[in-house]
């Protein structure tokens, strides 16, 4: 019984606390009260694309709408090939086609939200990389029309994340609020990445862990995430994000 106690205290404090208190915070904001309301314009986050004639990757982040905002972010990707004017962008959402292919613009705002850049790639390795890219892409087996669901996932976060583990060349995590990440595909279990640096075991996104290179060390709960970035030092917190040290 006392194991039992200390198990639901370290989760109180580690996983719920933040979340009651990244709760607690968005409720103090001012939202807009529907999509239709929204913001969905250009943040001007991401430079002009047709300014820097190299290749581009970058890999995008905001927090998301309604209640689950207070927890949860949205991801998305996105390239520009060596040359080109205009940006591609590809999103996982959960209605129409799942998979949107410049359904908004690159750096639109989410739901009236500033979006981040998570990780950027530029020159020659992005140029090497935007082919394994598009193929990870098609290769993502929950692209049907039907196959989205916001949690555990699959879901946008879901989608991304799968990209990333296929193309391990990104060296790219996505934060911890990025809820739905760690879902791996009905029935699976267990991952490793393409390159065997990072290892994925979970009970579907619910609960589960993640450790290696890129990973740092991480215990995921219910979608949250807690964790150590080892590579670039830092603390994982759920529903909060990622702070440097």
């Amino acid at each position: 019984m006392r194991h039992i106690k200390r198990l639901l205290l370290l989760i109180l404090v580690v996983y719920l606390l933040p979340a009651l208190a990244s709760a607690g915070w968005w409720s103090l904001q001012s939202h807009p009260k529907s999509w239709r309301e929204a913001d969905w314009t250009t943040s001007g986050v991401l430079p002009k694309a047709d300014a820097d004639r190299q290749a581009a990757i970058y890999i995008m982040s905001a927090t998301t709408g309604g209640l689950k905002g207070s927890v949860a972010s949205h991801s998305w990707i996105v390239t520009k090939a060596s040359g080109d004017t205009a940006y591609n962008r590809y999103d996982k959402v959960g209605w129409g086609a799942p998979i949107r292919r410049n359904a908004y613009v690159a750096d639109a705002y989410w739901y009236s939200n500033t979006p981040r850049i998570v990780h950027e790639i530029k020159g020659a390795e992005a140029e090497r990389l935007i082919p394994q890219v598009e193929a990870a892409i098609q290769s993502y087996p929950h692209a049907g029309v039907g196959d989205y669901r916001i949690y555990p996932g699959p879901n946008s976060n879901s989608f991304v994340a799968h990209v990333l583990r296929r193309v391990p060349d990104l060296g790219a995590v996505l934060p911890p609020d990025a809820v739905g990440r760690d879902f791996l595909t009905y029935g699976r279990m267990f991952a490793i990445d393409a390159d065997g640096r990072d290892m994925h075991a979970t009970l579907y996104g619910l609960i589960g862990f993640a450790a290696g290179q890129r990973s740092g060390f991480e215990v995921h709960f219910m979608g949250l995430v807690a964790g150590v970035d080892i590579a670039n030092p830092g603390l994982k917190i759920p529903a909060i994000g990622r702070i440097g040290l």
